[in-house]
């Protein structure tokens, strides 16, 4: 942290600048300073507190007087006035417009100065009608994907990812359980269940009294608008968007509650219908000794958590995630039920990115952070030449950055720290199923994903047979993200993903949990057939940030929603065995 500013903090500010001089029309020189000063900024390394508290910021390339102003007044103050005047100068509709697939600040610059566009509702009817395919740099084609993009984030603008929904939950979770006069507290719903994309957030307390619950609830720091609040239900908005709901039972109700509170829809009519065969009725008051829909304590079946429930139902408890009555009972009733993964039990992540491409954090800064983490080892993958958009490395630079690694990892070795940084590669799948880089280079690498970065709008049969060509490979040790979504983004491309699995089992090579939010990739509902196949998951951060190393936790709960164990994730495995495994895949090959 700098002063309460930290440096990537900074970085954005420079970026956002350059964005909203760009939408304005300034000067593209301008606007490439800041930039450039960004660039300079991600890879210097250093305290920013000290270099301005002794006014030395112009020992920083680049940073002229201008930039030590705005610099040193973000970092001591916290706020930049120039940035937020900035702000306040370009239409929010224009700013909103940067979402949609296609646009940038320049075309954007564009519509508004020909068609005087300055929302994304004027942004649809200029295409509807024809307007945008005309413009210089544009064509039928980006018009149709405008059309898209906008239609696609109408449809999921109810929906929220689950980091985004976590981020602001589980403070307020925090606060409720901390309340005295709260007994139990729970989040429900699907965030419970962990989907990836969730509706709403779902808040259960039990407590005596409800009032004084309500009341704290509603006037909570991240709520924006109260939409209803009765004696034991209320709704909020919360920053964000995201729509907020708490119910509050008796302690006695908790359980029954949770469970259907919980869902799924199609797992709670199972249950019900169990209840029933046991001459039972379950709902969300409670389990009853009743033919007919009960609240009556008298027929109560007491059930203090819902593992008894569960019991009372003869069953085992079915965790949260697995409950969307996809083989959930029939694996119970069997006692087949995993014990599943734990996040804890992650030992590192092989697929990460520094500021030799389009990372935000140094090599020193990813040993730092990764250390704080407990992590035994962390690969660093930059880009391959290719993804030029990402920076990404030719065959001389990665020479060079494996030296670098070698040479922190001697001096950890040296100081007697038993965390290593691993020496990779994400190396893209080129239209053609060929690697960016020859076997030679990829065979110096500790550890190679292979990745599509283009060709989007190939057919099905061409993107899968990329992916196929690549796992064939033997110097290739995983695939990464594939199918290529970002989730309420961008759809997934064309790809046959079992075709890819087979193969994958064929050739020992893995398959990536890519555990960004905006991916999930491979999603959950498909690693029950790659584990059935025998291909093993990399719970991989594809970490730009030093948060991003956060993502792992989310990893593992998808995972885990995928019905994985720890002996079904690779990077389970400690150092030495790891390094076993990464040699298995050449050897087979």
């Amino acid at each position: 942290m700098i002063g309460g500013m930290d440096k990537e903090a900074v970085v954005e500010a420079l970026e956002e600048i350059a964005v909203l001089l760009e939408l304005k029309g300034e000067n593209p020189f301008k606007a490439r300073a800041y930039i450039n000063a960004a660039r300079t900024l991600e890879r210097w390394e250093g305290s920013l507190l000290t270099v301005v508290e002794e006014e030395r910021l112009g020992e920083i390339k680049g940073f002229g007087d201008a930039l030590q102003q705005k610099v040193a007044e973000f970092v001591t103050k916290g706020k930049l006035e120039y940035l937020e005047k900035l702000r306040a100068s370009v239409p929010e509709g224009l700013v909103a417009m940067l979402d949609l697939p296609g646009l940038g600040p320049k075309k954007i610059k564009r519509l508004n100065d020909k068609l005087n566009i300055d929302s994304v509702e004027a942004l649809e009817v200029a295409c509807q009608e024809d307007k945008v395919a005309g413009l210089s740099g544009f064509g039928a084609k980006t018009q149709q994907k405008i059309l898209e993009g906008i239609e696609f984030r109408r449809r999921h603008a109810s929906q929220h990812r689950i980091g985004d929904a976590l981020m602001v939950a589980g403070p307020m979770l925090d606060r409720l359980r901390s309340h005295p006069d709260v007994i139990r507290c729970s989040l429900a719903g699907s965030l419970r269940r962990h989907k990836e994309v969730i509706g709403d957030v779902d808040f259960l307390v039990s407590a005596k009294e409800s009032g004084v619950i309500m009341e704290f609830f509603t006037q909570q720091p991240e709520v924006e608008s109260v939409i209803a609040a009765g004696e034991t239900k209320a709704g909020v908005i919360l920053e964000g968007g995201i729509q907020a709901d708490l119910r509050v039972v008796s302690d006695t109700e908790f359980p029954f509650a949770l469970a259907y509170f919980t869902g799924s829809k199609e797992h709670n009519i199972v249950m019900r219908q169990r209840a029933i065969k046991r001459g039972l009725r379950l709902n969300e008051y409670g389990l009853f000794r009743s033919q007919e829909e009960s609240r009556d304590p008298e027929f109560l079946e007491p059930c203090a958590t819902e593992e008894e429930i569960f019991a009372k139902l003869d069953l085992p408890y079915i965790e949260p995630e697995l409950r969307e009555n996809r083989g959930e009972f029939e694996a119970a009733e069997k006692n087949e039920l995993p014990r599943l993964l734990e996040w804890s039990e992650l030992r590192g992540s092989l697929h990460n990115h520094s500021t030799w491409s389009d990372g935000k954090q140094s090599l020193k800064e990813i040993i730092e952070r990764s250390r704080e983490l407990g992590c035994d080892y962390w690969a660093v993958t930059d880009h391959s030449r290719s993804s030029f958009q990402a920076n990404g490395l030719d065959a001389k630079r990665l020479r060079k950055q494996i030296k670098t690694l070698q040479q922190l990892n001697a001096k950890l070795e040296s100081e007697g720290d038993s965390f290593r940084l691993l020496t990779g590669s994400e190396v893209d799948i080129l239209s053609d199923g060929q690697l960016d880089f020859d076997d030679e280079l990829l065979s110096d690498l500790d550890v190679v994903v292979a990745s599509v970065h283009n060709g989007f709008t190939q057919s099905e049969a061409q993107i899968t047979n990329r992916f196929i060509k690549a796992a064939e490979n033997p110097y290739v040790h995983m695939l990464g993200h594939l199918t290529g979504r970002l989730l309420l983004e961008r759809d997934a491309y064309a790809i046959n993903q079992k075709a890819v699995i087979d193969v994958c089992a064929e050739t020992g090579t893995w398959i990536e949990l890519n555990a960004s939010p905006y991916r999930f990739d491979l999603d959950w509902r498909l690693w029950g057939y790659a584990k059935k196949k025998g291909v093993k998951g990399v719970i991989n951060c594809d970490a730009h940030r030093a948060e991003h190393a956060g993502f792992l936790r989310l990893g593992a709960g998808i995972a885990r929603k995928g019905w994985l164990t720890k002996k079904d994730v690779i990077n389970t495995q400690p150092l030495e065995k790891l390094k076993t495994s990464l040699a298995a895949k050449r050897t087979r090959g």
